[in-house]
């Protein structure tokens, strides 16, 4: 029988599929009307604080704009539209990308379709995987859960998959952790996340889709709290614990985040919500993970930015570089508020100060807060979830990434989606705004051999090919120095509203900008993904800086997508421009100063595969020229294979 002593004295609950209620709310309807009138004045507010002002301000930042090689233009990829999977079902879109229109599928054959499966991101052998969930150190292993399809490349039948490693990089395969076998769960294990209490055991609370389609919240421990790799799990048998609260719709509640402990000794959950259109995070305390306690008011919310789903919460140090444990709080401390927006499926987060009296927290610049201002992301990643590494004392992110080729090509393939390299996450003490992620050291390990090419300058408009032998499975860090007389003598740009999105991409020349590196490149540049920065210079001698990533060369194949990603990123006064850039197949992972801006591409190249993929330089400034110092390591794969003998 497993082992429930890490949880205090059953609920008085029978047990049965009553949905009535099972927390203790206070006044939660008028909780409720009160809260969303409130945000209709702080979201008034905070569009105001936009419209004025239209960025953040820095000490000293440049940004740039647009892009590259004018010679090698594209046509402009179609606007994508979702094959619905997932909606209907309550939670947010999980189909993969597909061009609108009458666009044929591309005709990949299988050295194409084998050449996109990565080396050294995680993944599952075979079918479609999405969210990570309850990641954890434990007993010596690093624990990863995450949303698994069984039986098929697309989403739906949702299990938890797992896999253990002892270093964050190589993998073995668990066993399903749970499947989908109770009415409070039939249609799919959704999301959740795991605490670890005081005596060290494990308590994970996940969502349930009933067999109504009703989003509730449930509670699982392992069956061998002495097992350190977890392999088999319990649920709570009168689950559910906790069910939608009055005024909160059936879809709209779910993934509980990690708990924390309050100054009163309760454990504190917060949960994904939405009141119309205004996303927010409801608060929970417990003193046994079986009965809640709601509170009046809520974590956060921001009108405006629909359902909060993902939703994590943790405390950053301002004046460490290490990571916090999740129930620090106290002086030096930030704590950051993250949603992922099932409207735009993207995480966005804000930096603030959090109540741990009333259970409440609020954002340090309203003009940037959660969902209106920075992402952890500004490419294909989604539903990241953090958690606390004892064992390094550091706080480690995951975050999925999807598929954006088309769905007939990933069922051929017979797999779908990735995670991303785990990164560590820090408050950025230079901006006071942002945080800093980074590849978690481990990955050092897969280096190779690697190659410098120190001072190379680079003329406008001119093309440098780099001398790499396989360039499929990349380490790049470069750093770029901009001859300071040239940026003073620079001219005013025109395009005050540049946006690496809506820009020309790599091949719309500027005077300052573009400039960066060619990656998955053929030796005739017909594809190519250029990861760049774009400066541009105002009236008022101002210089802004734009990090961007320009898919619409990236592929001949007319079913993926072409998209341009990017976003301002904060240079600081004396700072070179710097960029880290790990590529491994079809994905494409790159890291702006340090990072403070991060994007993350998917590619399906049809010539650069294999030994055609090359690197090259670029510059594709008219007014400036650019010297590069940088190392280029190449990279081996990693082993994730199934666990011996299980």
């Amino acid at each position: 029988m497993a082992d429930i002593s890490p949880l205090l004295p059953v609920s008085s609950s029978d047990g049965s599929s009553d949905l009535t209620g099972q927390a203790t709310c206070r006044r939660p309807i008028k909780v409720v009307v009160s809260i969303f009138f409130g945000l209709l004045t702080v979201g008034l507010f905070a569009a105001l604080l936009i419209r004025n002002n239209g960025s953040v301000d820095y000490v000293d930042v440049h940004e740039n704009e647009r892009g590259s090689l004018a010679s090698m233009a594209f046509e402009k990829a179609e606007n994508l539209k979702p094959v619905s999977r997932g909606l209907a079902a309550g939670v947010s879109e999980k189909s993969n990308w597909v061009f609108g229109g009458d666009l044929p599928d591309y005709p990949w054959n299988n050295s194409m379709l084998s050449w996109q499966r990565t080396a050294f991101h995680f993944q599952p052998e075979k079918n479609w995987m999405n969210d990570p969930n309850g990641p954890l150190f434990y007993k010596g292993w690093y624990h990863l859960f995450y949303q698994y399809n069984p039986n098929a490349a697309v989403w739906g039948h949702i299990v938890w998959g797992h896999a253990v490693s002892k270093d964050l990089i190589h993998w073995l395969h668990l066993p399903l952790a749970m499947a989908a076998d109770q009415w409070y769960d039939k249609n799919g294990v959704w999301t959740g996340s795991a605490t670890i209490l005081h005596d060290g055991k494990i308590v994970m609370l996940y969502t349930g889709s009933t067999t109504e389609g009703v989003q509730v919240q449930n509670l699982a421990y392992p069956a061998d709290q002495y097992d350190p790799l977890l392999v088999h799990w319990v649920k709570y048998p009168r689950n559910p614990v906790l069910v939608p609260p009055p005024g909160i719709g059936p879809n709209d509640f779910r993934d509980p985040t990690t708990a924390w402990l309050t100054s009163e000794g309760k454990w504190r959950i917060t949960i994904g919500s939405k009141i119309n259109k205004t996303g927010i995070a409801l608060v929970y305390d417990t003193k046994d993970f079986i009965n809640y306690e709601m509170l009046d008011g809520l974590l956060h919310a921001v009108p405006g930015t629909g359902m909060w789903e993902c939703v994590d919460f943790f405390p950053v140090s301002e004046t460490e570089n290490n990571g916090l444990e999740t129930s620090i709080n106290g002086p030096g401390v930030k704590h950051v508020v993250k949603a992922s927006l099932d409207d735009d499926r993207h995480d966005y987060y804000a930096i603030g100060t959090y109540n741990d009296r009333n259970g409440t927290w609020i954002p340090d610049r309203p003009n940037i807060d959660v969902g209106i201002g920075l992402r952890y992301d500004y490419g294909i990643y989604y539903a990241a979830k953090t958690f606390y590494d004892q064992n390094k004392k550091r706080r480690v992110l995951w975050g999925w990434i999807g598929e954006s080729d088309s769905e007939a090509a990933d069922v051929k393939k017979g797999w779908a989606s990735v995670q991303s390299i785990p990164r560590t996450i820090l408050f950025d003490k230079k901006t006071g705004t942002h945080l800093l992620q980074w590849p978690v050291e481990e990955i050092d390990s897969l280096r190779l051999k690697g190659k410098e090419f120190n001072q190379v300058r680079i003329q406008a408009g001119s093309v440098v090919p780099l001398d790499i032998d396989s360039a499929t499975q990349l380490d790049i860090i470069a750093e770029f120095k901009i001859d300071s007389d040239a940026l003073e003598k620079a001219t005013g740009s025109s395009d005050a509203s540049f946006d690496c999105a809506t820009s020309g991409g790599a091949a719309e020349r500027g005077a300052l900008g573009p400039f960066g590196l060619l990656v998955l490149a053929d030796e005739r540049l017909r594809e190519q993904t250029p990861v760049y920065f774009y400066m541009t210079k105002g009236s008022d001698g101002n210089l802004k800086t734009f990090f961007c990533n320009d898919q619409s060369r990236s592929s001949k194949a007319s079913d993926v997508d072409k998209h341009i990603y990017g976003s301002l990123v904060p240079v600081l006064r004396g700072e070179n421009l710097s960029i880290r850039i790990l590529v491994d197949h079809s994905i494409i992972e790159s890291f702006g100063q340090g990072g403070r801006t991060v994007i993350t591409s998917r590619v399906y190249p049809t010539k650069v595969i294999y030994g055609a993929a090359k690197v090259f330089l670029f510059n594709n400034a008219t007014e400036l020229n650019v010297t590069a110092s940088l190392k280029i390591w190449q990279m081996n794969s990693a082993f994730i294979q199934p666990y011996p003998n299980l």
